[in-house]
């Protein structure tokens, strides 16, 4: 039976096996220990799912819990997928957020069918600034 926990402790190491075993962490800077322990800090919203001791999933966000919700980490360990976990994952985060609050997020390439199946609405107007690009120019 899969357990969920909001703000459980988290260690970076956590953090990484799990990324590592859901294939995010081809997408995430897993080698960069700093960037890593400060990801999984400064989220101010994040539901696991356990089973047993061991971390199969997780959601972590930032929020203002009243208007808006980036979850920039959706994980399932590739062993768990398909049985309902990352959807769990999301209906535990939207449990914390007030009722005006939602949830954005960009989907892995491998992801972008999932999430209009339970109800995600694709934003054609996000934009992303690089980190090598100074805005203005």
């Amino acid at each position: 039976m899969i357990e969920y926990k909001v703000n459980a402790k988290l260690s970076a190491d956590q953090f990484i096996d799990v990324l590592n075993r859901s294939t995010l962490g081809q997408r995430r800077p897993v080698e960069d220990r700093a960037c890593m322990e400060a990801m999984v800090k400064n989220a101010n919203l994040c539901v696991t799912a356990w089973d047993g001791g061991k971390l199969v999933g997780v959601a972590r966000s930032l929020t203002d819990f009243h208007y808006a919700c980036y979850m920039p980490d959706l994980a399932v360990d590739e062993a768990y997928q398909r049985s309902g976990i990352g959807t769990a994952l999301i209906a535990h985060t939207q449990k914390q957020l007030g009722p005006r609050c939602k949830i954005r997020l960009i989907a892995a390439p491998a992801a972008v069918d999932y999430y209009p199946k339970i109800g995600f609405v694709k934003n054609p107007q996000c934009w992303e600034l690089p980190r090598d690009k100074e805005v203005g120019r």
